[in-house]
């Protein structure tokens, strides 16, 4: 990433924390020119991540940043690489894998190698990069629309080649949880991800715990669709309780100490 692709992130993440923020206050804050913050924020809306005002710039309510891969790495890294671990435990050795473009399932991606021999099926270029040259590991690459704020493959193509396949467990997550319904902000997402699910045997939903309480534009699924549910065990207990209680196969995953 370049130093303007690393302050322009840093910008949107300032602002997204806060809320609204003075133009002022980001050249103070960045040291950086008036006319430098302005093409950056100038950049930002014109993705739809921010809102110029007179004066001062505000996040967009949407949800887009949330959705950009680069940013979602930086979410909760530990609890990721800690459900990761959990979801290696449940694949075995032969079996056909299929991920979707989650930073959960890029965290799985590096110890794959562990459980070789293994076929891996994704959508996600940051996976295939990952898992590319691990020894033993037969990588199927899903083709279709690149979009880089997933960097990953979407769209008819995708979804296509998705049905054609057929795999023994799907490794996948979801922008937000709301009672025991899964959201995803982007409907082309939605239908990549509901065509892996139509075309897996078993299938596992990686929770890290910042995505309970909160929704997204589309439906993605009930999690009562999943084989096995792994969420952190950062989440609230009566929200673990409640899942439990509704017949969800919830799996509490614990968080290794720093």
């Amino acid at each position: 990433m370049g130093k303007g692709d690393a302050r322009r992130e840093e910008i949107a993440s300032f602002v997204i924390a806060r809320g609204q923020v003075r133009i002022d206050d980001l050249v103070a804050e960045f040291g950086v020119s008036r006319m430098t913050v302005h093409r950056h924020i100038d950049q930002l809306a014109a993705q739809g991540v921010l809102r110029k005002l007179h004066g001062a710039v505000s996040a967009q309510p949407s949800g887009i940043y949330e959705s950009l891969f680069r940013y979602r790495e930086t979410v909760a890294p530990e609890e990721k690489q800690a459900l990761a671990r959990a979801a290696l435990e449940l694949i075995e050795p032969g079996q056909v894998v299929m991920m979707d473009d989650s930073t959960t399932a890029s965290a799985l991606a590096p110890l794959l190698e562990t459980r070789a021999p293994l076929t891996v099926v994704t959508n996600s270029l940051g996976v295939a990069q990952r898992v590319r040259h691990g020894e033993g590991i037969d990588l199927i690459c899903l083709g279709g629309h690149y979009h880089p704020t997933y960097d990953a493959f979407i769209g008819h193509v995708c979804e296509s080649a998705v049905a054609r396949l057929r795999a023994d467990v799907l490794v996948c997550s979801a922008s937000a949880v709301s009672g025991r319904s899964a959201f995803i902000q982007d409907g082309q997402m939605v239908r990549a991800k509901q065509a892996m699910m139509a075309a897996s045997a078993r299938r596992l939903l990686l929770l890290d715990s910042t995505k309970f309480g909160k929704t997204a534009l589309h439906l993605f699924a009930d999690l009562a669709d999943f084989d096995t549910v792994l969420a952190s065990s950062a989440i609230a207990p009566q929200t673990a309780r409640a899942l439990e209680d509704s017949g969800i196969p919830l799996r509490l995953v614990e968080t290794d100490p720093a």
